[in-house]
């Protein structure tokens, strides 16, 4: 039996500390740490890699604090576009979604849509007939907007109109999830509204397999965050467990080469979380801050937005 572990991330790309007032922040660690109970809960229950990423997934969907499900980045048009996968690294399965604008929980549209196996992506109402059929909640697009993110849109706007490039925390941002179960089994989710003000019909990296979302047993799991089109010509996730097969690098090195070497000259925006199957989780940002967190084999749970890492009850 394998030891069990589990990573997250909530978007890199996250605020200067000092532009929100702590109870803010603890807010938002609040529900990391939920996120993380909840995978971990599927995990210590026997569960798959899987469940579990899906699981913690869906918990920063519900979230507002998450560029995700409810309190997604709105595009051009005000409308929340969102887009979503799951990969399962013991059978390369997986699922994708994209343009979806009514299915509550894209990741579990994902899931559903990997385990019929008839289709690896779907996109806009095409993906959402497909939630209904299964039996999946739907609400009124308006159920994810939130006043925070028609702000960030008005901001953005105004930004453009002015010709003033956007902040980091205003370009981008996406939750994500790997683990690894008692069975030795890797997988990977990842979910996002993409980024405020993108063009109608813009699809990012997370549904792209390979891209922001790869799973493979024997190398590793990851979920990207960050300027999608280079997560997406680079193949990040892929590239990551193709120089831990054939370079023979661990994790760390792997994914932090991809972060802050392969991704620099372009001087964007870019986070991830990646684990191997060990059970060790790695989480290389190049932002102010991303918001993430882990659990170890030992079961110690710890959540972070900037540098500074804090250790909750599991």
């Amino acid at each position: 039996m394998s030891a069990i572990a589990l990573g997250i991330h909530g978007g890199c790309g996250v605020m200067p500390r000092e532009e929100m007032d702590e109870a803010g922040w603890a807010a938002a660690r609040v529900d990391l740490a939920r996120a993380l109970r909840a995978g971990w809960g599927v995990l210590r229950g026997g569960g798959s890699a899987v469940s579990a990423v899906e699981a913690a997934v869906m918990v920063m969907e519900d979230s507002p604090h998450f560029n995700a499900g409810r309190g997604a980045a709105l595009n051009i048009d005000g409308e929340p576009m969102l887009d979503a996968a799951i990969m399962d690294g013991a059978t390369l399965a997986a699922g994708a979604v994209s343009a979806v604008g009514r299915t509550r929980n894209p990741v579990r549209l994902a899931r559903a849509l990997m385990d019929a196996g008839e289709s690896v992506m779907l996109t806009g109402p095409a993906a959402d007939r497909f939630a209904e059929t299964h039996g999946l909640p739907v609400v009124d697009p308006d159920w994810f907007i939130t006043d925070r993110q028609r702000a960030a849109l008005a901001r953005m706007k105004a930004r453009r109109a002015a010709g003033a490039t956007a902040t980091e925390a205003e370009k981008h941002g996406t939750v994500g999830a790997v683990a690894l179960d008692a069975d030795g089994h890797l997988a990977a989710a990842t979910s996002t509204g993409g980024f405020t003000n993108k063009p109608a019909g813009r699809v990012g990296d997370s549904p792209i397999i390979g891209a922001g979302t790869y799973a493979r047993d024997g190398a590793c799991a990851a979920s990207g965050t960050g300027a999608g089109e280079f997560f997406i010509r680079h193949v990040v996730g892929h590239e990551i467990a193709s120089r831990m097969r054939y370079l023979g690098e661990d994790v760390a090195t792997a994914a932090s080469r991809i972060v802050f070497e392969d991704l620099a000259p372009y001087r964007i925006g870019a986070g991830l979380v990646a684990i191997d199957g060990a059970g060790c989780v790695v989480t290389p940002y190049n932002t102010a801050g991303m918001f993430r967190g882990w659990i170890t084999a030992e079961g110690r749970m710890h959540v972070a937005t900037h540098d500074e890492v804090f250790v909750v009850e599991a």
